[in-house]
């Protein structure tokens, strides 16, 4: 990783946090400048997202997104409701006026959050596929507006489709190109009636998100087994859209769990700095989660949640906060051993870049594994027809299915995670952490890193086409090389860099959307100076491969 900002940890200072009054001010009277990249419609794996100060997230691009997607679903027969929900950061709620001014006016049934609740990113996916279930016609579709863990002054827009996940590239590049032509138009075909009106058609529509999502929750999780157990379980929402559903979930279902921050502040004023100094409300890092990770020996097990609640950090007494990859490889493991009407042949859904662990794990337990590039829309089309029991991704994202093998949620899921961490607790007597170091006794145990490597725009694209048979290298780290990959082994989509694998260890390389640098994820189960051997091969590797000369 990059170095660590002297501040990291520490609570935010006053004259670092956002000045919401200008940032929504901004929101709404910037004018972005479509022949400017940075100033257009851009769909990344999770929407489109950005900030209105510098004119990359303001309320042009969500009238012209809204509209675009209208387009969509009539050009797809896309009829029945759309299921719309906001996370707490500051642009979320104007953007949704902007959205439903948008949706209203083009006559779609738009299904809003009762009371204005806020809506985690799953409550949306699993509301769309019960609407859905046993429907052919009339499907409804969503949109999560949201930057998801991003800091206070980021806007971000999510379109999830019929089938509930995160819309494939395919869609959003539609949706991207029709936005861009409305805004160098001008907005000029963008239908918009007033908010006060779009309120009150009578294709707007309550939904109580909360409570059906809530009361669902057995379904997935046993949650009579954590009720019964009595455990002792702590959770902080990091200010996001289910700071009210912990509580619901709490008098449901009878748990002894505490919400032990309940604030709600776009600007985040209680949290922890992340690793560089910036507000961030990641529940993986150890510097944002600085809060929970002190109260560890208080709870049995806790946990924490992103603004749209589609990440899990888990902490434990035994290993303070776990590592994603860690924490997925134990959830795995659990899962297909505790879950006996989940189809045989379920597969373990997993990126190139997470633990090699998950691989082992995989193994152990005779399961397929069905490794794709990073996005979690890849892991949809299993989640949803069951051939999936497990999907996710190294940044702790992640969902299964119900406890029937049937469908929950085709996209991130932060808070069932976090709830299977007490249910493993509640069943086996051993939190998460235990298991984790009853896992690696067995199979191994992974040190891994991420660095940034700096590359001209040019050996990024190289990076990004490179060929397996470019590599000359038969060893790496003292290993013979047993593959390299440029797509990924499950669905043979390219990853857009390049992954090589020894016995034990492997490197991936992928270069930055955004800055002139690379990226090299790297794990060895040979310890730290095996690692750092795999990380310094590993550029030379990469280097030598997108010299000019290699070309």
């Amino acid at each position: 990783m990059s170095s660590t900002h002297p501040l990291a940890g520490s609570q935010v200072l006053p004259e670092m946090l956002v000045n919401v009054p200008l940032l929504v001010s901004a929101y709404y009277t910037g004018q972005p400048d479509p022949s400017i990249s940075t100033q257009r419609v851009a769909f990344g794996t999770s929407g489109h997202r950005g900030c209105s100060f510098d004119l990359s997230f303001n309320e042009w691009h969500v009238l012209a997104i809204s509209q675009a997607i209208c387009e969509y679903r009539h050009a797809q027969g896309i009829n029945g409701p759309l299921f719309l929900g906001i996370d707490t950061h500051a642009l979320s709620t104007p953007a949704s006026a902007s959205a439903l001014e948008v949706l209203a006016a083009n006559g779609v049934d738009v299904m809003l959050a009762a009371d204005d609740e806020y809506t985690p990113t799953p409550a949306i996916s699993h509301a769309i596929l019960c609407y859905n279930r046993g429907r052919t016609r009339g499907l409804a579709d969503g949109i999560v507006i949201t930057p998801s863990h991003n800091p206070p002054e980021s806007g971000g827009f999510k379109y999830n489709p019929t089938n509930g996940g995160p819309a494939d590239s395919d869609i959003t590049r539609w949706i991207e190109n029709r936005a861009n032509e409305l805004l160098a138009a001008g907005l000029q075909g963008v239908k918009r009636i007033g908010y006060a009106q779009a309120l009150k058609a009578s294709t707007t529509h309550r939904h109580d998100y909360l409570n059906s999502y809530v009361a669902d929750l057995g379904s997935v999780i046993d949650m009579q087994a954590i009720a019964d157990s009595g455990l002792r379980l702590g959770v902080d929402p990091l200010g996001g859209a289910g700071v009210n559903y912990w509580s619901a979930i709490a008098e449901h279902y009878q748990l002894n769990l505490d919400v032990v921050n309940k604030q709600v502040d776009p600007t985040f004023r209680f949290m922890s700095l992340d690793w560089d100094g910036r507000v961030r409300m990641d529940p993986s890092s150890a510097h944002a989660m600085r809060g929970l990770i002190a109260l560890k020996d208080r709870y049995q097990v806790a946990f924490a949640c992103d603004p749209d609640h589609d990440r899990h950090g888990i902490v434990t007494p035994s290993m303070g906060l776990m590592q994603p990859n860690n924490y997925l490889a134990v959830a795995i493991d659990y899962l297909y051993q505790n879950r006996p009407q989940w189809r045989s042949d379920a597969a373990v859904g997993k990126t190139v870049v997470s633990s090699g662990l998950i691989d082992r794990v995989s193994h152990k337990l005779g399961r397929r594994l069905y490794e794709v590039p990073v996005g979690f829309k890849y892991f949809a089309a299993g989640l949803f027809d069951g051939s999936l029991g497990f999907g996710g991704e190294e940044s702790a994202g992640a969902s299964f299915l119900r406890r029937d093998g049937s469908v929950w949620s085709t996209d991130k899921d932060g808070l069932i995670p976090a709830l299977l961490a007490a249910e493993m607790t509640a069943r086996s007597g051993r939190d998460p952490g235990e298991r984790y170091q009853a896992l690696v006794q067995e199979l191994g145990e992974p040190v891994a890193t991420r660095i940034d490597a700096a590359a001209t725009p040019e050996q990024k694209k190289q990076l990004s086409k490179l060929a397996p048979e470019q590599v000359r290298s038969t060893e790496l780290a003292g290993e013979a090389i047993q593959s390299i990959l440029s797509h990924a082994p499950g669905n043979n989509e390219a990853i857009g860099g390049l992954k090589v694998i020894t016995a034990n260890g492997w490197f991936a390389a992928r270069p930055s959307g955004t800055e002139d640098i690379y990226k090299i994820y790297a794990e060895s189960f040979l310890g730290d100076v095996h690692l750092q051997r795999l990380v310094s091969e590993a550029q030379e590797l990469v280097n030598a491969a997108i010299a000019p000369s290699a070309g």
